[in-house]
């Protein structure tokens, strides 16, 4: 603002100056520029805040790789448990069948000489034979109630496995390794542990 200082001509003089020689004004700037300059760029900590949150994406979650470390764990654990309870249990079968394998072999002399009784009674003493045929029975019961089972059969295959051959025939009637005649039975647990092989004659 200009303030008139002069009266008259004076006065006159100064006003038509100003009209001459306006005051000059600022040149303006294109509308592009004014919005790049209105535009004030993003803080350097929310560019940094960004970065952080894409790192955190990538990286794994740490509860999850965690539970993934126990949950492998605890699968080791039970695998050897499991495996601990299968040995556990195969070796109490074994002891237990070692255990009956022993008691089963002392008492089979008696077995034995209770059947050789049987085939030697005489006729006339049929109720002597009855008692020891019923004793004998009773016996075999028994071991079969732990698992014991004979073995050695006439008219079976013969089997190095179950069998012992302590004699051997020449005779087209038979089949080549057929047993034709038991000398002593043989005994075996749970079909799997034989506790004696059968003494028998082969054929051919």
């Amino acid at each position: 603002m200009h303030r008139t200082i002069f009266k008259g001509q004076g006065r006159i003089m100064m006003e038509e100056e100003l009209k001459k020689d306006p005051p000059a004004k600022e040149p303006e700037q294109p509308a592009e520029k004014k919005a790049e300059a209105s535009e004030t760029p993003a803080p350097p900590a929310e560019t940094a805040g960004k970065d952080k949150k894409k790192k955190e994406k990538k990286k794994p979650n740490e509860w999850e790789e965690k539970w993934n470390a126990e949950h492998d764990q605890y699968l080791r654990l039970y695998a050897e448990y499991d495996n601990f309870r299968k040995r556990t249990a195969k070796e109490r079968d074994r002891l237990f069948g070692d255990g009956v394998a022993r008691a089963v072999a002392a008492i089979l002399p008696a077995v034995d000489n209770l059947e050789r009784a049987i085939l030697a009674a005489a006729e006339g003493e049929g109720s002597l034979k009855s008692g020891v045929e019923m004793t004998l029975r009773q016996l075999l019961d028994s071991l079969k109630n732990v698992g014991v089972t004979p073995i050695g059969e006439k008219g079976e295959l013969f089997d190095p496995n179950r069998h012992e051959a302590i004699m051997h025939i020449e005779d087209p009637e038979y089949k080549e390794g057929e047993i034709v005649e038991v000398f002593q039975r043989g005994y075996v647990y749970k079909e799997e542990t034989v506790i004696r092989h059968a003494c028998v004659k082969t054929a051919n």
